[in-house]
């Protein structure tokens, strides 16, 4: 894909002399002179996009002169103006868990192009790929010297074919790079080395053009880069895979809000404290497929790395994404991270040219706006199971006690920390040794022993200012002889290798290590799923007794079944609190006035005797985090250490499935595929093949986690000879459809309401009997019975994994029927040519009273459907009872109509490159 058509029928091309270099660029004052509209007040975000439209117009279908006139129009209509346009971002990042699958596609893409008569070479990315290997390491060994190795041993040991398919993808398609395992989190690496802000390419005419640096991601959290004054945000690896082809993205031109952020933070609390109150003020507001802009005086006080930790928890408060106009900030980042000084001179002047800069004089119209005045934020933590449950750290007990009572349907009171619940919960600190906990004398688990405490996530990891804050907090602690509780897993897993290196610096890494938190690996670790086991006599522990046990992280989801299938209530934390709680290693404590520990003389110690001041934490990372570390740990990214060195793979054009592999094979979207596209048909007779409440997430949808001999993916594995040592994760096993259709709906917290009160993924099949969903499915199909998902609120909350829709169609689910969906998982059921529903009029699954032996019928969907259609649905009882309800269908743009009629998005790619 050109960055430009080559066109300039706008007149909007000029040239900007700096660094003693002349580069083109579409300067937006200049649409503005040759009479197209008024763009002075746009957001920067917006501008973004004009540039994009401006870059690509060409008078023509893809874009025309109305489109770039439509921003205009958007300024002018109080900040909105929904109109369907085609963005083309600058490049792609990916991570293993969803590059793998997509690779897979593109693999079969080739296959599928020359199955069509067409060329393997055109499925080639057309715009830089990056894939980063960052979400394999699983936390096995910990606290510990030989952590850090042993996992990393671990890690190639189980994913060996993964790697070894990867090399052959980096052989294979041109503009694709892989950085290798053991180097961080993708969204860190991309925030300190691979975004630029401003970019640079040659286009047709042999010119050099500069112009904003824009991405997509197939992972939710590629926000993160718009800390940097980045655009990007998460769509699913198949709508990466069309951007990385050549098809635009189509979006509607979308409300912004304004966030206004004033004052600064005060001492004692942290940017986790900040991001968390976001979420909370954001998932209220309610900004679902809206960009988010944050301006204000308090951005003078905000460092970088604070606001990309707002920025990476844009999908937990909804929005498309979280962005921060380029300021004087960002250039002193991006000099401090090492980027040349050429580029850092371009990004100033560029921004400054463009009208993309903020300063004193920033005064954006916005469609709503916010005000948070940050001097009010205070210490807290979120939990038990979603991101907006912000809780200040002075009632975080008293929350606690609340989860207990609901699940125990018990009232329980403040005096339940001083309780140890009935049962044999009895561990010996001598049965755990082994694992990695503390030596000590025998204790007793009980609701809200913390047996997971987890500094992970680039969402913080990223911030050395909460990193050296958790470093100081360890300092102080091992100074007065505390140390975490023996039943606590601890971990250390950084989104960089540059955090060891400021670590060791400032002498934190020995302190870290004293109380458990030594280096287990570089990579998404806990956040992702991939905390590890538990000692086997603590996890019967929790099992037999039913316990509430908890988790503490540093990370960005706390969603249920995602950290730890033996771990009920997870918490969301900053890394300091995530050590305190670890020493404290319980729940119950109310940390703001209890004792988390003793000293060596046995006088009690409070979290404020070991909590470091804002001067402490500012003067070390000044001394510690320097520019002269970014560039020595990024010097090499691309090249890895002596083991992935060492992965041998094959050079081919297309790729030689094994037929033994239980990770990488062929799957079956383009099989039998016809040279024409098809036509989108009405739905007869299905049946419901689960009814689920609100806010199910994408991990409820396809888990990433672990899973066991018993599960349909390990009955699976069980039969291929596959040890269940040996399962991995889900994630791991996103390259093999077979597994992964199996683990659809089948997190252990999932909830079907077709069934009383079971956890797991099952639902009634045909006979009526409770089995698997994946049993039921292939009975219905079978049958030649279409089905269908029925959902609450939020429909798809969470990852931008793109298995929660494969899984849906591979599973023989045609539509989804749910109140409202979350953005990413929209497109993506789209993408997969899953159709997605939304009630109108008030109705809910629960006011039609479904049980789930209905048969539904859905019209109106042949011929020319438009975008949001209205559409009538039967619904037909058991009894024969009929309801016609109105659904609004979510086809949001004509394009979309066109994906759905072609089987789905890499469908009707496929097609047109071969009639190409």
């Amino acid at each position: 894909m050109p960055i430009v058509t080559g066109k300039d029928t706008a007149g909007t091309r000029r040239t900007l002399n700096v660094a003693g270099q002349s580069l083109a660029y579409y300067s937006i004052p200049a649409a503005q002179a040759a009479g197209l509209g008024d763009f002075t007040r746009l957001p920067a975000s917006l501008k973004v996009v004009l540039e994009n439209m401006l870059r690509f117009e060409d008078g023509g279908f893809t874009v025309s002169v109305d489109d770039i006139r439509a921003f205009a129009e958007w300024g002018a209509n109080g900040g909105n103006n929904p109109r369907e346009i085609a963005y083309r971002p600058a490049r792609v990042l990916m991570q293993d868990f969803t590059g793998v699958p997509a690779v897979v596609d593109l693999a079969a893409m080739r296959d599928g192009i020359k199955g069509l008569g067409g060329d393997a070479q055109k499925i080639n990315p057309l715009v830089p790929v990056d894939l980063v290997i960052d979400h394999s390491v699983m936390i096995d060994e910990f606290g510990n010297a030989r952590a850090f190795q042993k996992n990393v041993e671990l890690e190639y040991e189980r994913n060996i074919e993964r790697y070894k398919f990867l090399k052959w993808g980096q052989n294979a398609f041109q503009n694709f790079r892989v950085v290798p395992p053991g180097t961080g989190i993708c969204h860190q690496v991309n925030l300190e080395y691979l975004a630029q802000t401003v970019w640079t390419d040659t286009d047709q005419t042999g010119a050099e053009v500069a112009y904003p640096d824009t991405l997509v991601g197939t992972d939710s959290h590629t926000t993160m880069v718009n800390g940097l004054g980045v655009l990007g945000w998460g769509v699913g690896g198949i709508e990466a895979e069309a951007a990385m082809l050549g098809q635009p993205v189509s979006m509607l031109i979308p409300e912004v809000i304004g966030f206004r952020l004033t004052g600064r933070m005060v001492e004692g609390t942290t940017a986790t404290d900040l991001v968390l109150k976001v979420v909370q003020m954001l998932r209220k507001k309610g900004v679902v497929g809206k960009f988010v802009e944050f301006y204000g005086e308090g951005l003078d006080h905000l460092p970088l790395a604070d606001r990309a930790t707002i920025a990476n928890m844009a999908p937990e408060y909804g929005a498309t994404c979280g962005f921060f106009p380029v300021d004087g900030e960002t250039i002193r980042y991006l000099r401090q991270t090492g980027r040349d000084e050429a580029r850092v001179a371009l990004v100033e002047e560029y921004a400054k040219e463009n009208g993309m800069w903020r300063g004193p004089d920033y005064d954006p119209i916005y469609t709503d706006t916010l005000h948070l005045d940050m001097s009010e934020v205070v210490p807290a933590v979120s939990g038990p199971k979603r991101p907006q449950d912000h809780t200040p750290l002075t009632q975080s007990a008293e929350s606690f006690y609340k989860v207990v009572s609901e699940y125990r349907g018990v009232d329980m009171s403040a005096a339940a920390k001083d309780m140890a619940y009935e049962g044999d919960t009895q561990v010996s600190a001598n049965d755990v040794r082994k694992s990695g906990a503390v030596a000590g004398a025998d204790y007793r688990l009980r609701d809200g022993s913390v047996v997971i405490a987890s500094i992970t996530s680039c969402t913080n990891t990223s911030n050395p200012y909460v990193m050296i804050g958790a470093g100081l907090v360890a300092r102080k602690a091992r100074a007065l002889g505390l140390t975490r509780k023996p039943w606590v897993k601890t971990s250390l897993a950084p989104g960089s290798q540059v955090v060891s290196k400021y670590l060791e610096a400032a002498g934190l890494q020995d302190d870290l290590d004293a109380i458990g938190f030594n280096l287990v690996g570089y990579g998404c670790a806990t956040c992702i799923g991939n905390s590890g086991p538990l000692a086997p006599e603590i996890s019967k522990t929790i099992h037999d007794n039913d316990l509430i046990a908890v988790s503490v992280l540093s990370g960005n989801r706390n969603f249920e079944g995602r950290i730890s299938p033996d771990v009920r209530a997870n918490y969301l934390a900053s890394p300091p609190l995530v050590v305190a709680y670890a020493i404290a290693g319980d729940m119950n404590i109310d940390l703001t006035h209890d004792p988390i520990g003793q000293d060596l003389d046995g006088n009690d110690v409070f979290l404020k005797d070991i909590w470091p001041t804002n001067a402490e934490i500012a003067d070390l990372v000044h001394a510690t985090v320097t520019r002269d570390a970014f560039r020595a740990k990024y010097a090499d990214v691309f090249k890895g250490d002596a083991k992935w060195q060492a992965v041998e793979t094959v050079d081919s054009e297309t790729y030689d499935w094994p037929a033994t592999s239980t990770y990488i094979q062929n799957p079956p979207y383009f099989r039998g595929m016809s040279k024409e596209a098809g036509t989108i048909s009405n739905l007869h007779g299905a049946r419901i093949l689960a009814l689920l409440g609100d806010m199910i997430t994408t991990d409820h949808i396809s888990p990433a986690g672990s899973f066991k001999p018993t599960t349909p993916a390990g009955k699976y594995l069980t039969e291929r000879q596959v040890a269940p040592k040996d399962f991995n994760s889900y994630g791991s096993r996103r390259g093999n459809h077979e597994v992964m259709m199996r683990g659809t709906f089948a997190n252990i917290r999932i909830k079907n309401e077709m069934l009383d009160g079971v956890e797991g993924g099952y639902t009634l099949g045909p006979d009526g009997a409770q089995t698997s969903i994946y049993d039921a499915s292939m009975a219905y199909q079978a049958a030649g019975v279409p089905l269908v998902i029925f959902g609450g609120i939020e429909y798809g909350a969470g990852s931008s994994r793109d298995w929660a829709a494969k899984g849906t169609n591979l599973l023989g689910v045609k539509a989804v029927i749910a109140e409202s969906f979350e953005r990413i998982h929209r497109s993506n059921l789209i993408g997969m040519g899953v159709i997605p529903f939304e009630f109108t009029e008030g109705m809910t699954r629960k006011s039609l009273g479904l049980t789930g032996d209905e048969t539904v019928t859905i019209e109106g969907l042949e011929g020319e459907i438009k975008p949001l259609s209205l559409v009538p649905c039967t619904i037909r009882r058991a009894d024969g009872r009929e309801t016609v309800i109105t659904l609004r269908a979510r086809i949001d743009t004509e394009v979309e109509i066109e994906y759905l009629r072609n089987g789905g998005v890499l469908h009707y790619v496929l097609r047109n490159l071969a009639k190409a």
